[in-house]
This record gives C-alpha cells, structure tokens and sequence, in this order.
C-alpha cells in the first residue's frame, strides 16, 4: 500500500481481513487515494442472502386425487347398524313373542313399505305375580316402531286400566289392520292410510282372564253395562296420549267397531288428532 502512512495501512488490512471473515469468498479491493491524498476505504459489496446459497427445493410430486376406500368384503356399503336394534329391544323383555317379518312385507307396492316389519303375536307385560304377555289375535304384521309404542302403553295403561276396572288381567286383544297396503277407509281417492306401512292397529274387543275359563269380553262396538263402557273411555282417552292418532265410534262410520290408533307423523310432535 505504497504512499499511505503506516498506521493507515495497518487498519486497512485489518478491515480487508475481517471482511474476509464475515463474507466469505466475497473479494475485498484495497483502500484508495482521494483527491486530497488521503485514503479512502474500499466499498465492500452486499453479502448475498443467505436463501441464495441455499441448494434449490426438490420438486413436489405430482397430487394423486383420493380413491374411495373399498367397502369389507362382505359387508354392503349401505349396511345400517341400528338395523335390527327395535326388534331385539323387544324380544330382550320376558315374555314379549315378536318375530321378524319375511322380506316379502316389506317390498310391497309403492307407498306401501313397512320400515323394519314384524310379526306381533304377545308383547310382554307387568303383572302383580311378575312378568305376563298380552296376546294379539291373529297376530298383525307391523313395523317395529309401532309395535314399540304399543308395548309402553299396554304394560303403562291399558294392562293396569283393565285391572282396577275389573279386577281381573288383561290376557288378549282382538285386533286387525295391521300392515294393509290400502287407502284411507279404503276409499279410492283419499291418501294412504298409515296401515299401508304397517304404523297402524285395529283393536275390536279385550279378553279379560282365561277365555276358556269363561273370562268376559269386552266390545268396543258394544261395551255391556256401565263399568265395560266407561272401560273403553278410558282405554280410548289414555291411546290419545300415546299415539298420534286415535279414531273409534262416533268419529266416522268407518271406526264404528274398533280403536283405531297409529303413530302418523305430524308438524308438531305434540300434536294429537283423537276422536
């Protein structure tokens, strides 16, 4: 560093050496002459960012769109797992003799499907000498539900009604209209009647005690006497808080001889039609 007083060399050495450090492989020029004769220090350029020197990012492999899981074999896709669970709900409960229905009662005509159909032939009961049934006679096909909510009001109402009017067990009812695949009073123009999908049930008459043992009968055409009839009021009145539905005698020609109630679906859950 010819013409620079020593002491100037000096510190411009040190700077190139410790630029040298800082930046790597970045070249330092030597201090030079201004035009006063004094020296000025060489302008270092910029280190290069350090994201630069970084080698580049592989490239992304192509996206392979997501192909649908295969179903178990032997499993359907469609499969539903609380299938099954009303029907072994019921037969869970001593004395309850509910079957399931053949395929057959649930492919009907159009309009016509009954949801998870059974057979109905005893729907278990409390008695004061422990677990009964309540038979029905002949034994309807309905659906599942229907055959639930007929189960919570025999053993809750109906069975302990009979009781304290009578003194004597409720043991059969004899029923009709169950799953029908037919129109409302069965008339051609009207809508379907919820006997088409088996939500509906007919009741003509209760057996009270032993049949064969002479047990009364009961009419709901033709109650006998005032216990019997003031039997079906409330047998009548106690099916309105159970089910949507409730029609009987005096409500229409069509329902003269028998009780008919269904659990029809309506705007509000609370809502009742029963005459």
């Amino acid at each position: 560093m010819k013409g620079l007083p020593v002491r100037q060399a000096r510190a411009a050495l040190a700077l190139a050496a410790a630029a040298t450090l800082l930046f790597p492989g970045v070249t330092t020029a030597a201090p030079r002459e201004g035009p006063s004769g004094r020296s000025v220090p060489a302008r270092l350029p910029p280190p290069r960012p350090a994201e630069l020197n970084a080698p580049p990012a592989p490239a992304a492999a192509p996206s392979v769109p997501l192909q649908p899981r295969a179903a178990p074999t032997g499993v359907p896709p469609s499969s539903d797992p609380e299938a099954g669970a009303c029907l072994a709900e019921l037969t869970r409960i001593a004395g309850s003799r509910i079957r399931a229905a053949p395929p057959a009662a649930a492919l009907a005509a159009e309009g016509c499907q009954v949801i998870e159909p059974v057979i109905v032939e005893a729907v278990a009961v409390r008695r004061p000498e422990g677990p009964g049934a309540l038979v029905l006679t002949p034994p309807p096909t309905l659906s599942c539900e229907m055959a639930r909510a007929l189960s919570v009001w025999f053993d809750t109402a109906l069975v302990p009604l009979a009781r304290g009017a009578f003194g004597k067990e409720l043991t059969q009812l004899r029923v009709g209209g169950g799953h029908e695949c037919r129109r409302r009073n069965r008339q051609t123009q009207t809508p379907m009647s919820e006997h088409a999908t088996g939500r509906a049930l007919d009741i003509f008459a209760f057996q009270l005690g032993e049949e064969r043992q002479g047990g009364p009968v009961v009419s709901v055409e033709k109650p006998d006497g005032l216990v019997q009839s003031r039997f079906v009021d409330a047998a009548r009145q106690s099916a309105c808080g159970a089910f949507m539905t409730v029609l009987g005698p005096g409500a229409d020609a069509a329902h003269a001889n028998h009780l008919h109630v269904d659990i029809q679906q309506r705007r509000a859950k609370s809502s009742r039609f029963c005459q």
